[in-house]
């Protein structure tokens, strides 16, 4: 047997080779990812990454052929075998023993290198991230709709050919027709081959008549007709869509600096990144704060140097405005990831905790915060005190919401482990 992959590979390269190797290796390539997000930086999410895998999980399949089972040969006997005698089976792994000499003691293990690209180091990496508690919401007629079977027609595409239906009905037709099938013909024929070996006119006349009308029959009443085939009918129907909105809020002010700054916006670049590749009817609102909040743009966000106190209500209150004004509840899924130094007006807290607790974590399905620290490891803005005041505000409603969940984040490094763990697979999907 010879199998020939004639699939086309494009650019010259073996495409569909290179995506079976990463499927056989899955799961050495998924520790390697792992191992490598733990030193990689965000800024690197466009660069190709080396793996390492074991050298034994790179073999490629093949046929191989095995002693085992009951096999018929024919043999050039030396005459001493007779008929019913057995032939003991030969025993496997007689080639290839040679004598060698010990090299040392001790075990290793072998590995194999390759690259992966920018396309498939983000999609080992986002299969395991996924948002949490995302429930289906509205029917959206026009753009969620999707197409079921609905029974069977006599019309349609050939790619909708239903053949086992259509056999069927051939089937029954030629029954109830008396077509004459292949071993009604191979009787015939013989009839008219011995007529024909014993002489007798009379019966070879009788049986080429019969031979004759049995195909004039066949030639009448086809295998297949027309009105055999059926076809698969598909209509489009309305699905219950899935929705969400995810409100990115950033704190810019005075306190925050450049390199806590960074450690935001390289948080929210790869969490869009994720929702961008991941989802595709995810709506992305960019809300920036100092004391003061306002909706931006990506470009806005990401890039602009504004900077002033701090109020972390009023990114709040801007979050709410705009959901009410958009994204009413009933229809979308609603997620809010916060990041900030933790350095807020204590006379705030009553009003951060009222908007919390009274409408924003009642109407959201998580609330993820991210505190943001120096480039030392630590979190010294507060002085003398062990947590930051708007994380002592976020701890108390924690305890109360487990939909409120709050990650420290100070080295660059760390932003792949903290989105991994605040986004990761967590199987509560509502239906």
């Amino acid at each position: 047997m010879v199998i020939v992959d004639r699939r086309a590979n494009p650019q010259g390269k073996s495409l569909a080779n290179r995506q079976r190797f990463l499927e056989r290796v899955r799961g050495d390539v998924k520790r390697a990812v792992a191992d490598t997000i733990a030193r990689r930086r965000v800024a690197d999410v466009d660069v190709e990454e080396e793996v390492r895998v074991r050298v034994d999980g790179t073999e490629e399949p093949g046929f191989a052929t095995t002693s085992e089972g009951d096999h018929d040969y024919v043999l050039p006997g030396p005459g001493t075998l007779n008929r019913g005698d057995r032939i003991r089976k030969p025993q496997g792994g007689g080639s290839g023993r040679g004598q060698g000499r010990k090299a040392g003691r001790g075990s290793g293990e072998d590995a194999f290198e390759f690259t992966l690209t920018r396309e498939e180091f983000l999609n080992y990496f986002l299969d395991e991230l996924e948002l949490p508690r995302l429930a289906r919401t509205s029917v959206m007629l026009d753009r969620m709709s999707k197409p079921q079977r609905a029974g069977i027609s006599i019309y349609g595409y050939p790619s909708a050919l239903d053949v086992r239906r259509t056999m069927r009905n051939s089937l029954a037709r030629r029954i109830a027709l008396r077509r004459p099938d292949k071993a009604m013909l191979d009787a015939l024929e013989g009839r008219v081959s011995d007529a024909r070996d014993a002489g007798d006119e009379v019966a070879l006349a009788q049986a080429e008549a019969d031979l004759a009308s049995a195909r004039r029959r066949v030639s009448r009443i086809p295998y297949v007709d027309p009105i055999d085939v059926r076809y698969a009918r598909h209509e489009r129907r309305p699905q219950p869509a899935t929705e969400a909105v995810m409100f990115c809020l950033m704190d810019v002010s005075g306190s925050m600096t450049e390199h806590m700054k960074d450690l935001a916006k390289r948080f929210f670049m790869l969490l869009h990144l994720f929702l961008g590749r991941r989802y595709e009817r995810v709506h992305v609102v960019f809300i920036r704060h100092t004391e003061r909040a306002a909706e931006v743009d990506e470009e806005t966000f990401f890039r602009s140097r504004e900077t002033g106190g701090t109020m972390v209500s009023s990114a709040l209150e801007v979050m709410l405005q705009v959901q009410r004004a958009r994204f009413p509840q009933h229809r979308f899924n609603l997620y809010v990831a916060q990041a900030s130094d933790g350095d807020n007006d204590s006379a705030d807290r009553a009003q951060v905790l009222h908007l919390m607790e009274d409408d924003i974590l009642p109407i959201v399905r998580y609330f993820a915060y991210v505190e943001t620290g120096s480039d030392r490891g630590a979190f010294p803005h507060h002085a003398g005190r062990r947590s930051s005041e708007l994380w002592n505000t976020y701890e108390a409603l924690a305890a109360e919401h487990d939909h409120l969940a709050m990650r420290r984040l100070n080295d660059g490094a760390a932003v792949w482990g903290v989105l991994a763990d605040l986004f990761a697979k967590s199987g509560r999907v509502t239906a």
